[in-house]
Formats: C-alpha cells, structure tokens, sequence
C-alpha cells in the first residue's frame, strides 16, 4: 500500500496582491495573518499534517530557500521535492512529482496559497477524495460556490460525475452557474495515484509525457536541469489531463475556501474568519465600504466609495474595490516604471 503524499505547489508571485506580493516576497510566504505569524504555506503545511504520511515540495530554487526556513519554524523538514529552474505549469509540475513517488502512492495536491476553514468538512473531503483515488479515479475537488463569482473557473458535475470545466464566467454566466445547482468552483485541489496520472497524461499528452521522463531521470536530487525544463511542453493539468480523462470524479465539498487571489477575496477572508487587523476602514464622512491595508490610519473626503488602498514599503496602490482583478496590469505597468517595484 502506497502512502499518501501532500504535494505543495509553490511557484508563483501573487501578482494580482501587488504590491505586497513581490517575486521576492510571494503571497504564499507573506506573514500577514494570526497577528502576522503565520503564512499560507504555513497554514498549509499545518491542516494537512494529519491527513497524510508524507510532503512533497514543488517549487523553484528562490522559493526552496523559504519554504524551508517556514517549514523549519514549525518543526517540519520537507525532504521530498521537485526544484524547477523555469516554471511550466501545473501538468509537468505534478508529472515530475509522480515519477519522483511510488506508482501506488497517493498524491494529495495543493497550491501553497490557499485559505481553509471548517476543519471537520475539510477532512470529510480528504478522506473522500482519497477512497475515490485509491479507486483509480483522477479526483478533483469542488467547492460549493457561495456566489456568482468571476474569478474562478467552474465544474459541472452529475453527483461524483465530472460533465465539463468552464472558464472564468462573465457575471451573467456565473449566475446561470449558481442558479443550475449543478455547478462547482473549481479549487484547484487533486488527488490520484502517482501511476494513475502518468499513465493519463502518457495516453493524452505523449510530448509531456516523454519529456518529463527525460527531465527526471537527469535530475539530481531532484532539481531539474534547465535545458531538460525547458524541453518539456507548458500546460495546466486542466487542458493536458482533467478536460480529456474517462476517469474524473468530484467530491463537492462544504469548507470555506478562498484561493486569496484579489484584493476582494482577501477582504473577505477578513469577514470572514474574523481578522480584525488584516484591513481597517477608510475613515471620513460618508466613505462607504473602503478599506485599507496599511500601517497608518487612512482618512478620505465624503463620498468616497469602494475604494481599496495597499500601503508597501516602497509604494501605495489605490484601486476600485470591484477593480481588484486588474491588479496585474498595474503591476506590469508600476514595472516598466521601475523593475524593482516587481
């Protein structure tokens, strides 16, 4: 019997929480949360601790350097990893950790930067997604959407049946969404056998297969060489694997989720897990529903309205509260002005 193996995608930059969010400093890692002790890798690592046998680290080498000084510091040491010297995406990513397990392994995957409440249903959901796994079935997870939202992508589904995935919806077809009863958001979470998804991702994409194989069997301790990386095709698990494969199933899951990518989603993991410091409110006469993330008080002239300030050590971004998805495009912008605001 194969263990059971939380393997934690860390690669990215947050780019939609610049400018607190940096290459340097990723969402992921950031300690802005529980009176800035603790970070989503942290929280992370901690709420799987239970529910698995082993972790396993998929990262690049910047992000190795601190996920291992934040695992340190809750006294866990992550010796199973995957170091790639350029990112290409979930699908290969996931491939390399495969091969690096025992075919009978179970691979429980996670992003690094997600929020999880309702602990008792977050379990539930493991252990469902595992027994359906251990089955031989590709497993995703699906949250129970709480509203029409249009930054994240949807799953129809059947019961544990997986129909199709949508893209992000426009607001009218997010509400269509939600208004079916038969739509889920899609969380970004799975779980299978490590043999399982290589032999899918070999019956579906043969390119990727092949050069991960390569990749892998060149590696040394489980860094990648950079020529053999770049090699390899670029693509989510979504379109290489999940949207072809015969034997998906969904667990639709009831805990409170957030992948904390906007401004919006930050603002509401404050409500609602109760982190009173995270944001303050813009204060003045009639400033309606704007808040601030910053180390002073903010005060604004009357009739201000859904307005979000960010305060970084070296810059402060002002946004629309319902213009938080455009953040990338400011920060694309703030780095032409100054490579050292990215």
């Amino acid at each position: 019997m194969g263990k059971i193996v939380n393997v934690v995608l860390s690669g990215g930059v947050g780019s939609r929480l610049w400018p607190i969010s940096r290459k340097t400093d990723p969402k992921q890692f950031l300690k802005i949360f529980e009176g800035k002790e603790r970070s989503l890798f942290q929280y992370t690592v901690l709420r799987n601790e239970a529910l698995v046998d082993d972790f396993m680290l998929v990262t690049n080498k910047t992000q190795l350097v601190m996920a291992e000084a934040q695992a340190k510091d809750l006294g866990f040491s992550i010796d199973k990893k995957i170091v790639e010297p350029v990112g290409r995406n979930t699908a290969p990513a996931i491939a390399l950790a495969a091969l690096a397990l025992d075919p009978e392994d179970i691979m429980f995957i996670t992003p690094s930067d997600h929020m999880i409440g309702d602990m008792k249903e977050y379990k539930l959901a493991v252990q469902n997604t595992i027994r359906l796994a251990k089955e031989g079935n590709i497993v995703t997870f699906g949250i129970q959407p709480l509203k029409p939202e249009t930054g994240y992508g949807y799953i129809e589904y059947d019961g544990e049946d997986v129909k199709g995935f949508r893209e992000k919806p426009n607001k009218d077809l997010a509400i269509r969404y939600i208004r079916s009863g038969n739509f889920c958001w899609n969380s970004g979470m799975f779980c299978f056998k490590a043999s399982v998804f290589l032999n899918e991702l070999k019956t579906y994409q043969p390119e990727m297969y092949e050069a991960c194989v390569a990749a892998y069997s060149n590696c040394e301790d489980g860094a990648i060489k950079k020529e053999d990386m770049e090699k390899i095709p670029e693509d989510s698990i979504d379109f290489a694997v999940l949207e072809k494969s015969k034997i998906l199933k969904m667990v639709k899951s009831h805990f409170i989720w957030s992948d904390l990518g906007s401004f919006d989603s930050l603002i509401s993991y404050a409500k609602d897990f109760g982190d009173d410091d995270l944001f303050h409110m813009v204060k003045g006469e009639n400033v309606v529903n704007s808040y601030a993330l910053a180390s002073k008080p903010v005060f604004a002239t009357r009739g201000i309205d859904h307005v979000v300030v960010i305060e970084a050590d070296d810059c402060i971004l002002l946004i629309s509260k319902d213009k938080s998805e455009e953040v990338k495009q400011i920060r694309e912008y703030a780095g032409k002005y100054d490579k050292n605001l990215l």
